[in-house]
């Protein structure tokens, strides 16, 4: 009995094997030139004024000061410059439903899922209500860099390639209870009322003003930024259900220090540790599968005046998207 056991379990991990090989991962390397929305970086300015903005929104963000001041070595000890703030296109963030599918490398499976994986799904609860579960993989993308542009000349500040972050690899991200070791306030905000202000965000994402900050739990028209998991309650459509996964990662990467704070007059000369994300200093724009690149949305922004046309009707569809930073920075 049990060597017939032991071979039905070994026929089941090797038929497994099989399909996680022939599991999808679907990709392309996204063109700097056609795949990028560039007229984004703006509205650029120089303190208060203006010097391009091509209809571009900044969102309810500070001014920087048009003179400032950062702390350099002996013997000048401060260097005088000019604040300046425009968009930097940084981070790309993928949100996929097979483990480890690298879609922003071309479709590149980094490893193989293990049979004890989390697969990503998007499925029906009692024939009614609909869930969804992504995971989220986090790239730094410094486009400024490599096109020696704005942050590694006037601000003094450059990145290279990486892959900083892969959730199939954070133990928090597949289960609520034990995301609330990192967001205990959770429980503040399970409650009608706090989930009916999120409306406000919502309009107000989608708006010129931007997210607004002071809700920290809300993550506008795509639901509720917790739990910081990639299990998504109310799943309405995959492009939803991508960018509040993406949100919520974000969330937690700054919860961590992972991410840092570039936007705010404090952040002018060196990025610095801000536990709470501000959302109304971040964009994004869809690389994959379909590319839009005639603007790009707040946190929480709503999708349906941008998002007709693009995904697929494929049942665990990935996505990649660029993710737009404010900096604010004393240039030199």
């Amino acid at each position: 009995m049990q060597v017939r056991r032991g071979r039905w379990l070994l026929l089941a991990v090797v038929l497994w094997s099989g399909s996680a090989s022939a599991a999808r991962c679907d990709g392309r390397f996204p063109n700097p030139i056609t795949d990028v929305c560039w007229q984004c970086i703006f509205p650029l300015k120089l303190g208060s004024i203006s010097l391009a903005s091509l209809g571009m929104e900044d969102g309810s963000n500070d001014e920087a000061p048009l003179i400032c001041a950062c702390p350099a070595p002996p013997p000048i000890f401060y260097r005088i410059g000019l604040g300046l703030s425009f968009w930097e296109p940084a981070r790309v963030a993928e949100a996929v439903q097979t483990p480890f599918c690298a879609p922003t490398l071309g479709g590149e499976q980094l490893v193989e899922p293990s049979p004890l994986m989390r697969q990503g799904d998007d499925f029906r609860v009692n024939g009614d209500e609909e869930k969804a579960f992504y995971h989220v993989h986090w790239y730094h993308f410094p486009l400024f860099t490599w096109l020696t542009f704005l942050t590694n000349t006037a601000c003094d500040y450059s990145e290279s390639f990486d892959l900083i972050m892969l959730s199939e690899f954070e133990p928090t991200w597949n289960r609520d209870d034990l995301a609330m070791i990192f967001s205990p306030e959770a429980v503040l905000f399970a409650n009608p009322l706090a989930q009916a202000a999120c409306s406000a965000d919502c309009v107000a994402a989608s708006s010129a003003t931007g997210p607004l900050d002071p809700l920290i739990w809300c993550a506008g028209c795509q639901n509720s930024v917790y739990p910081m998991t990639g299990n998504v309650a109310g799943h309405e459509s995959a492009l939803q259900s991508s960018l509040l996964t993406v949100q919520r990662m974000h969330t937690k990467m700054h919860r961590s220090a992972i991410s840092l704070d570039t936007a705010t007059r404090g952040a002018m000369c060196s990025p610095r540790v801000r536990p709470i994300m501000k959302k109304n200093a971040y964009k994004t724009q869809m690389l994959l599968p379909r590319a839009y690149t005639s603007n790009a949305q707040f946190y929480g922004e709503t999708t349906a005046l941008w998002g007709a046309g693009r995904q697929y009707p494929v049942k665990g569809e990935d996505f990649s998207y660029l993710i737009f930073r404010r900096r604010t920075c004393c240039a030199f």
